[in-house]
């Protein structure tokens, strides 16, 4: 990371240069309408590492993009304080590169998936709950 962050410099952390990224994708407008719900799609999801991040501290995402999208530059929301501020300020980073890259990574993966005829995943087996069987008679019921 530090040699990513050398080589293309750094961006507000949290997910907030993904929502910084919606702006541009304002201006774009789609040939068709495939290609405008395609850019919808993406303003979409580029707003889920903040939604995820918001999630994990146990609070609602919508709210905090919402406020996050209405901020300007590195105003972003601190999972770990749990307030709204200057990211780049509270050490709050990702390396440029690595935001670039993972954006292109994803983008690449949905382009093969969508161009594949057909995707084959494993179904997840439920897990039955374990029993541990009777308690061992004449034990007073110890664990």
């Amino acid at each position: 990371a530090t040699r990513a962050a050398v080589e293309e410099g750094i961006v507000p952390g949290g997910g907030v240069a993904y929502i910084r990224a919606q702006k541009a994708l304002d201006k774009m407008e789609g040939a068709n309408n495939d290609e405008t719900t395609g850019v919808g799609i993406v303003r979409r999801a580029i707003e889920e590492p903040l939604r995820q991040i918001v999630a994990n501290a146990g609070l609602e995402g919508s709210i905090v993009v919402q406020k996050v999208r209405d901020g300007k530059a590195d105003f972003g929301f601190n999972a770990r304080t749990e307030e709204y501020e200057n990211l780049l300020g509270a050490g709050v980073i990702d390396p440029t590169k690595v935001t670039r890259v993972a954006l292109e990574n994803a983008a690449s993966i949905a382009s093969m998936l969508l161009t594949t005829e057909c995707v084959i995943s494993e179904e997840k087996e439920k897990e039955a709950p374990h029993s541990h069987g009777p308690d061992m008679g004449g034990m007073g019921g110890m664990m």
